[in-house]
């Protein structure tokens, strides 16, 4: 979108100061098509993205349906291309189920589909699923036992070692997150 435009913005210039390379006329005629092709360009742009979100709307539709599961190539295509979104995609999934603090069989085969559909590895799913279970004990600022059994469970997955993982249990071990255990928490999800 920002080539389309430069190119309109130069089109247009062009159009109103035709400058003294060619006949005026000339100059006007190249200066509209190239402002035509800047359009374009930011035509296809804004359409690359809206199939992007509908393609992301589709992914979590299907999940809801207890239809046959088919390849979608173009999502395929598009976690390839952008695989940081798709991540925070999960991750918000991930956060979802964990706000009531018991994560279902069911939550757990949809976000297990979730994952696979959007082809993020095991081991990184299970990062994003450690960092959503510390950010819901952080959200409500208490760690329950079902919220601890989660964070150790999908720590363990992730592969942090027994250091960060007795970190993270001495600051949700009294139930309350005070603001340097936050910070703690924090510099960990980091590493995450």
């Amino acid at each position: 979108m920002f080539w389309g435009s430069l190119l309109v913005m130069i089109g247009l210039h062009q159009m109103i100061n035709p400058g003294s390379l060619l006949q005026s006329t000339t100059m006007q005629w190249l200066a509209a098509g190239v402002t035509a092709l800047g359009l374009s360009w930011i035509g296809h742009g804004l359409k690359d993205m809206g199939v992007k979100e509908m393609r992301r709307s589709l992914a979590t539709l299907e999940l809801t349906s207890p239809s046959k599961r088919r390849v979608d190539y173009g999502l395929i295509r598009d976690v390839l291309l952008h695989p940081d979104q798709y991540g925070s995609f999960l991750l918000e999934a991930y956060q979802a189920a964990y706000e009531d603090g018991v994560l279902t069989d069911t939550e757990l085969d949809e976000l297990s589909r979730l994952s696979d559909m959007l082809d993020i590895p095991p081991r990184e799913a299970a990062k994003i699923a450690t960092r959503a279970a510390i950010n819901a004990a952080i959200k409500d600022g208490k760690a329950t036992a079902a919220e601890m059994a989660l964070i150790e469970g999908s720590g363990r997955s992730a592969g942090l070692s027994e250091e960060d993982m007795q970190k993270i249990r001495d600051a949700l071990e009294d139930g309350i997150i005070d603001d340097e255990e936050k910070k703690m928490l924090d510099d960990v999800l980091g590493r995450v």
